[in-house]
């Protein structure tokens, strides 16, 4: 027991500052992109024709839609003007899926909080259970991870549930394949209203490299209305905490 507790003393506070200090991220993280189409040729469209899910667009306007990106930063690479570029900002969530769309000349807005009502109920305590409608397990892994003691999310008030009955809003990663299709709907269904959804990942908010599969459904969207979109394939950790942290009003 001596042992264990010098070792703990040792080890110092592990836990992630963040949103109280910066958290630190790698130097090749890919976080939200920046577009300057005063470096961009519009004739070439290189960068667009690069990208195998049409996230792209250089008609007119330089513009990025992360709701179909996967962060694969080939249209940077392709692009010998440095058009775009990917920073190492962590904040993507958006409360609207039209403001997951990146546009050159304009300030990303990120995700605001949800409306006094809601904050009333959920700004101190949200449950949420988690559906895996069809996933790669990319985005479930980084999402358990904010359970570690590195990232200690219930210090936040917000915690992953077992029961759809003891939940306030519905965590949703994949692509919604057909054969999860119904389990989600009654997943919805038995969480007690007012109820939320978040969804994280390309996937589920797209269809991600599945898109237009037959057996998958492009994501959450017509099926249950989406109060947060996380993107990224798979987000980090750190884009999930903000997101959600966001949401709740807990990042000033």
């Amino acid at each position: 027991m001596l042992r264990a507790i010098l070792a703990r003393c040792h080890q110092g506070h592990r836990t992630m500052a963040y949103p109280e200090a910066p958290q630190p991220v790698p130097p090749r993280f890919r976080g939200l992109p920046r577009l300057d189409s005063s470096c961009c040729d519009k004739v070439c469209r290189v960068c667009a024709e690069s990208c195998p899910y049409g996230a792209l667009s250089s008609d007119g306007t330089l513009a990025l839609d992360m709701g179909k990106c996967l962060f694969c930063g080939e249209c940077s690479e392709v692009c010998s003007r440095e058009a775009i570029t990917f920073t190492t900002d962590a904040r993507l969530a958006s409360r609207t899926r039209e403001g997951l769309t990146v546009t050159a000349g304009e300030d990303y807005r990120p995700a605001e909080a949800l409306g006094k009502e809601l904050l009333r109920l959920y700004g101190r305590s949200l449950k949420l259970r988690e559906v895996s409608a069809g996933g790669c397990n990319a985005c479930e892994a980084d999402t358990n991870v904010l359970s570690t003691i590195g990232w200690d999310l219930g210090r936040f008030g917000i915690q992953f549930v077992a029961s759809p009955r003891h939940a306030d809003g519905l965590f949703v990663t994949g692509p919604v394949s057909e054969n999860m299709r119904l389990a989600l709907l009654d997943t919805y269904a038995a969480i007690p209203e007012p109820r939320l959804v978040i969804v994280a990942g390309a996937c589920a908010i797209n269809g991600g490299p599945f898109k237009d599969h037959g057996e998958v459904h492009n994501g959450a969207d017509g099926l249950v209305p989406v109060d947060l979109y996380i993107p990224a394939c798979p987000p980090r950790p750190l884009t999930l905490v903000d997101g959600l942290l966001s949401l709740v009003n807990r990042i000033n």
